[in-house]
């Protein structure tokens, strides 16, 4: 099994609300699309400071993470973001790794998404029973 990347799109949620309430324009809105690495292991959807930047995104804590060589490093948590996946879409923070490290998408956003890997095509998919609307589990 190879590695799995997917396109997709984050916002600035702020950026968002400021549209929606007129402050904005819609192409004023920061967004940048880039190719993350689909990580089922990671928990969050994972930023590096370029990123950050670009959108504006505004820090609300600072954490501990431990990265896959078990380093553990004091990491921004930031955002709120918006990602767009094809149909889906989810809110969420992101967390800042260090340099100029890829795009983690991790397991809490594609849950909320609905979103599944296919590890044949080594693609990010819609579940084919549900492609149109995604679906929660309440249970």
């Amino acid at each position: 099994m190879g590695l799995t990347y997917a396109e997709i799109e984050i916002w600035n949620s702020e950026d968002i609300a400021l549209m929606n309430r007129g402050f904005l324009k819609t192409n004023e809105i920061r967004k940048e699309k880039v190719k993350a690495l689909v990580d089922s292991g990671a928990y969050m959807l994972c930023i590096n400071d370029k990123l950050r930047t670009q959108l504006g995104l505004r820090t609300i804590m600072r954490q501990s993470a431990q990265l896959a060589n078990s380093q553990i490093v004091e990491v921004d948590i930031v955002g709120p973001v918006e990602i767009t996946f094809l149909n889906r879409s989810t809110s969420c923070r992101a967390m800042v790794l260090p340099g100029d490290s890829e795009v983690l998408l991790g397991a809490i956003p594609m849950e909320d998404m609905d979103v599944i890997i296919d590890p044949r095509d080594q693609l990010l998919k819609l579940p084919p029973d549900r492609p149109y609307m995604a679906q929660k589990s309440l249970k």
